[in-house]
């Protein structure tokens, strides 16, 4: 099994020359599994990178499984642009969860962007087969020779987090995630039981990600940065790590970087943070997740 990286900014597209070597793109991540099955984890704008990369390789027709972790807009933003779509006897599955408080499937999202006002081409007049499976939270889907799970992460909106295996190689991407956090103080009458919700949410979450080769994970901020963005829902560098450290991960893969963070601010703030916990235990790796960046478990 193996992955790469289209998109690795969040929140907008920052294309620049202050970003040229981590890139610009908003989150999209290809994995192929040992049979060449395609699994993409969110459609933003690298998407469309990825799909001039597979029109590019002569490949006819393209069957695509995608997979939403949540519908904010720099985790959608490519999937109108995603050639396939337009090449005829393709076929693209589309994931996702329902979101609980309209009750809209994984079909909103498209029938949303897909709307006159916001774009000129109707899903009708797009020439592939266009599949929609709404997943239930925690169940664990079949996609060519590999199985790919999920879990609900922390975040304003409902938030999958997935985990693809196959044949014993092992990748989760968290999406967007701030580690949860007791919204009570000390002594509140609510804060033992809001403590107890928070252990359990992030066992599970821990679980979900146990041993995995590869864990990427949302690392928006700094722990200087957070206190001002809290309940925003993202991560920090930090946090990261330490999910890393619980989960045993072999491989952390830091993500999501801050759209008004330079290439060169970014590889300081990175840097800051190595040092920090330095040495890492035995065992542990870590990456500033960069566009074009392959990895092969």
């Amino acid at each position: 099994m193996k992955f790469k990286f289209w998109g690795v900014r969040g929140s907008i597209p920052s294309p620049g020359p202050r970003t040229v070597r981590y890139g610009g793109n908003t989150t999209c991540i290809e994995i192929r599994s040992d049979d060449d099955t395609l699994i993409v984890l969110d459609g933003g704008t690298g998407l469309f990178c990825l799909a001039q990369a597979l029109v590019a390789s002569g490949q006819r027709p393209i069957h695509a499984n995608i997979f939403i972790t949540h519908s904010h807009w720099d985790h959608i933003h490519g999937l109108p642009f995603f050639t396939p779509l337009f090449i005829k006897d393709s076929r693209v599955r589309l994931h996702g969860v329902t979101d609980p408080d309209t009750g809209n499937g994984i079909e909103h999202v498209m029938g949303v962007q897909l709307q006159n006002s916001y774009f000129p081409v109707s899903e009708a007049q797009m020439s592939a087969t266009i599949e929609y499976r709404t997943l239930a939270v925690g169940e664990r889907v079949a996609v060519g020779d590999a199985f790919v799970s999920n879990v609900v992460m922390s975040h304003p909106v409902t938030d999958l987090g997935y985990r693809v295996d196959c044949n014993g190689r092992s990748v989760f991407f968290t999406g967007d995630h701030e580690p949860l956090y007791n919204l009570y103080p000390a002594d509140h009458p609510e804060h033992a039981a809001f403590e107890r919700h928070v252990a359990q949410r992030t066992a599970a979450i821990d679980d979900a990600a146990w041993g995995v080769d590869a864990l990427i994970v949302d690392c928006s901020y700094t722990r200087d940065e957070y206190p001002a963005k809290r309940g925003w829902g993202h991560g920090t560098f930090d946090g990261a790590l330490a999910m890393a450290l619980r989960t045993g991960a072999k491989r952390l893969y830091c993500t999501h970087h801050e759209p008004t963070r330079s290439d060169d601010e970014l590889e300081a703030v990175f840097a800051e943070v190595m040092a920090r916990h330095a040495p890492l235990p035995a065992g542990l790796q870590v990456f500033l997740a960069y566009e074009g960046m392959e990895v092969e478990l």
